[in-house]
């Protein structure tokens, strides 16, 4: 939804609109295979040999805002690679915080409902950091390719 009211809001041409558009899906789509990747990892960490993995339709838009986070990207570029990690720890926090929130007061529950480690709220795990750390960098390397590759496109 948050992309449709950027779209109206900045009436740039229909090429960048696209181009958004299609960056929006393709985060969303990369966030559900990290973490239907993870979640089967986990299961046989846990002892599962099926390797039971799963994730949210709710997570599609949320992993989509990533597009949101483009210009972040490029204002902390020049920060040390390991500031920058910190940064996106802490946004993926706020985005986790608020996205979660926002649902549970709308449907009475959240996607994720953290009960183990260090949580808050039971929408933000402290214990994540590493993680959340590492897919913090990793997005910006997805950012660049998607750049890259969807303006020789348009």
């Amino acid at each position: 939804m948050l992309f449709i009211f950027y779209f109206l809001h900045n009436l740039t041409t229909v090429a960048q609109n696209i181009t958004m558009f299609t960056k929006y899906i393709i985060y969303g789509l990369l966030g559900w295979d990290m973490e239907v990747a993870f979640t089967g990892f986990m299961s046989g960490l846990h002892g599962n040999p099926r390797l039971i993995a799963h994730t949210y339709l709710w997570m599609l838009p949320i992993y989509g805002l990533a597009v949101f986070l483009e210009p972040l990207h490029n204002i902390i570029r020049p920060l040390h690679w390991y500031l920058r990690g910190m940064i996106w720890v802490l946004v993926i926090w706020v985005v986790e915080l608020g996205t979660g929130g926002l649902i549970r007061a709308i449907t009475g529950t959240s996607p994720w409902i953290y009960r183990e480690g260090w949580q808050i709220a039971g929408l933000i795990r402290l214990d994540m950091a590493p993680l959340w750390f590492i897919t913090g960098l990793l997005f910006e390397q997805i950012h660049d390719r998607l750049v890259g590759r969807l303006y020789h496109i348009f």
